[in-house]
């Protein structure tokens, strides 16, 4: 198993105090993507300032399982789960994993496409993910009590 982002030892730590709030498992299709977003939203709640941000993170994160794992094949699905831990929500988007793969940033702005994870990088306190025989788990922990920045305030975000 790998980590990346995070040491293992860390995220024990982290997660021996953790409650999970809930879980989805959705259709590794497109269509889906906006239940894993519903989903987000309604675990952390409207008055969480963390909400909006999780949710733009979770539908990346999403999105990247959908398209770039083994979950796109039949039949295959993506699950979300929200954990309350260490003075934040953790989302963790678990995905049938992939041989071609693995999670990467791409840093250059004039790219197209390729966003997500910089987007990740960039808002989330901590991320990371795992890797093991049963797929791959990206996940951000964001803390609580913490102002975001509007989209317009990002490196080279939407203007």
């Amino acid at each position: 198993m790998t980590a990346v982002a995070a040491s293992a030892t860390e995220d024990l730590a982290i997660m021996a105090s953790a409650t999970v709030i809930g879980s989805l498992t959705i259709q590794a299709r497109p269509e889906f993507v906006g239940s894993a977003r519903s989903f987000v939203a309604g675990a952390l709640g409207d008055d969480d300032p963390a909400a909006d941000v999780a949710v733009l993170l979770a539908s990346e994160t999403v999105t990247n399982a959908v398209l770039h794992s083994n979950s796109r094949r039949a039949g295959g699905t993506v699950t979300i789960t929200a954990v309350e831990t260490g003075g934040g929500v953790r989302i963790e988007v678990a995905d049938e994993g992939s041989d071609l793969s693995i999670p990467e940033v791409k840093g250059h702005g004039c790219v197209s496409g390729g966003h997500g994870l910089f987007l990740v990088q960039t808002l989330a306190g901590q991320w990371g993910y795992l890797r093991d025989e049963s797929g791959t788990t990206v996940w951000f922990w964001l803390p609580r009590g913490q102002g975001y920045p509007a989209l317009t305030e990002l490196p080279d975000g939407p203007r």
